[in-house]
């Protein structure tokens, strides 16, 4: 019994629910064809008339206060809304409506309590979707110590949040460390030292690690069991706490290349001995796999050290061979080095090749590989390009393939056209960044700008193109725009910054309504002050234009409908 109770009322909710949403309009005219007919004993016309009495014995300084209370309140309800859409991105006014008056209306369906499994799921897969916006590590990523510390020295600004650098922490400890560490002293001391959120505590026990590696460095052996001889064994360096310095210590590039140099080779001797005992288990199995990280990371700063100081050719060489030794090891992004290294040979040849090899369709995307392509094919046609030309007599070939690679380049990232353009200024880029966020487009920018304004008239062909991202219908090239870029780019780039969002947030409805009506009782304020008679008149005319068809309707009831009709529902 209680059951069918039950239901029998959701039945008739439902009816409600149904009624509201389709028959608001037969609602409405039962509505007004009650008050017509109770007019007389609710004294509709004697209330009306003390109430045109009423208003017109007020002075027009009363409506002057009525209208600017009015602007004064929707000014304070568009402030309230403007902070509340920045700060969150949704009006307040909507969510309280959503929130509350949508289940009221009808807004949420019947069997929602028992599909409340299903939302709970859906909500979790969405907060995974958000976790699982991944974020990369910068293959051109700059020097603490020789570049961004001096920036803070400078500017007084810190350059990288602690987000960022506490993903570097962790990128160091996965890179840099293994599960034998314990056995060396020194390997023990990094291991603590890469935990260290203080940079002079990281940078004095890295000191200490060469301290004691020092120290424990010259071991006597005998040559021969039972024998007096002995000889003197060099231990190896630990060529982490050089990196350690190079990246945090050291003032200037040149100091940077210096100490990257002493642990190259402290490096390669420890590759060398675990890479031939590698396969006596899985303890030297890790070592060799921790050296090996440790190898190509120094040689890859060390062609970066290359690049900044202007040996760009051989930085070149560096970048080559260590492709080729390594030619698995594709989680560093050299080819992204090497890209930019030979755009600035202007090797344009030798950047399609590489551009063949690494802009594949199985292969993860990013600004550099998406934008260098463009500015490959921009390059044929760009200096010859005229937009008025183009819209006359069409686009050829090759200005269609340019345009074709500008449309996927910026469908990938629609953040770098502000910077390339500069219309937006440029800040350090982080250590990280996130694929097709703002972050990755300032890191693209940072050292690519330079190529674009290199080649003539590749600058004004993207401009040609300033209102993209707007109209990418053209394209979906790739998967749609994740919607967690800009949660994650406020974490990685520094609070100065002003984030680059993608899609552009309209304005809720809202907003605009409050803003239209603040103006508009802002302005009869001011000018029932300054002409109060003028504006009592027109104030008349609009009221007895808006109850003019009221009126008209009201007499044509009356004349169609019997005036003893009330009498004769009563006697009824």
């Amino acid at each position: 019994m209680a059951e069918a109770g039950a239901g029998f009322v959701e039945q008739l909710k439902a009816c409600a629910v149904w009624s509201w949403t389709y028959l608001w309009a037969v609602w409405f005219f039962l509505v007004l064809f009650l008050v017509y007919v109770l007019r007389v004993p609710l004294r509709i016309h004697d209330n009306w008339s003390a109430v045109s009495m009423f208003l017109n014995t007020l002075t027009p300084k009363f409506y002057v206060a009525l209208t600017g209370t009015s602007s004064l309140i929707s000014g304070l309800i568009l402030i309230f809304e403007w902070w509340y859409f920045r700060k969150y991105g949704t009006s307040f006014i909507e969510q309280v409506s959503v929130s509350h008056l949508r289940p009221l209306l009808g807004g949420v369906d019947n069997n929602s309590s028992n599909n409340s499994n299903s939302s709970n799921g859906d909500s979790d897969s969405n907060r995974q979707s958000v976790s699982e916006c991944k974020v990369w590590r910068n293959p051109l990523n700059l020097f603490r110590g020789a570049e961004y510390n001096r920036y803070t020295w400078v500017t007084g600004r810190e350059p990288l949040t602690y987000y960022d650098m506490n993903l570097s922490a962790q990128d160091h400890q996965t890179f840099f460390t293994c599960d034998s560490d314990h056995l060396r002293p020194a390997d023990a001391i990094m291991q603590k030292a890469w935990r260290e959120r203080n940079p002079q505590a990281r940078i004095s026990a890295a000191h200490e690690a060469l301290e004691i590696n020092e120290i424990r460095s010259r071991v006597e052996v005998p040559l021969i069991a039972s024998s007096t001889i002995w000889e003197i064994k060099l231990l190896p360096k630990c060529a982490t706490a050089y990196i350690l310095l190079a990246e945090e210590e050291a003032t200037t590039i040149a100091e940077a290349e210096k100490l990257f140099k002493q642990a190259l080779k402290a490096g390669d001797g420890c590759y060398r001995r675990s890479q031939q005992l590698q396969h006596h288990g899985s303890q030297y199995e890790a070592q060799h796999r921790r050296d090996t990280n440790v190898l190509v990371y120094i040689k890859r700063r060390l062609a970066m050290c290359a690049r900044r100081l202007g040996r760009t050719r051989e930085a070149v060489k560096m970048m080559r061979d260590l492709m080729k030794e390594f030619p698995l090891l594709s989680m560093f992004n050299i080819h992204e080095n090497l890209l930019e290294a030979l755009l600035e040979l202007q090797a344009y040849a030798d950047v399609q090749a590489v551009l063949a090899k690494y802009d594949d369709i199985s292969l993860p995307k990013s600004a550099t590989i998406c934008y260098t392509a463009a500015l490959l094919k921009a390059r044929a046609v760009s200096d010859k390009f005229s937009p008025e030309a183009a819209s006359r007599r069409g686009l050829s070939t090759a200005e269609m393939n340019a345009v074709e690679a500008i449309h996927r380049a910026v469908e990938f990232n629609p953040h770098v056209p502000k910077y390339l353009l500069e219309m937006k200024s440029l800040i350090l880029p982080p250590e990280h960044i996130l694929k097709r966020g703002d972050s990755e487009a300032i890191a693209y920018a940072f050292f690519h700008l330079a190529h674009w304004k290199r080649v003539e008239g590749a600058l004004n062909l993207l401009h040609s193109f300033r209102m993209i991202p707007y109209p990418l219908e053209k394209g979906h090239l790739f998967y749609p725009y994740p919607i967690c870029t800009e949660t994650a780019d406020r974490e990685l780039l520094p609070s100065f910054h002003e984030v680059s969002v993608y899609p552009k947030k309209e304005l809720p409805f809202f907003i605009l309504f409050t803003a239209g009506l603040c103006s508009f009782t802002a302005m009869l304020a001011l000018l029932t002050h300054q002409f109060p008679e003028l504006m009592g008149v027109f104030a008349k005319a609009f009221l007895s234009t808006l109850f003019a068809p009221l009126n008209f309707v009201m007499e044509k009831v009356e004349s169609i409908l019997p005036s003893s009709l009330w009498h004769q529902l009563t006697r009824i």
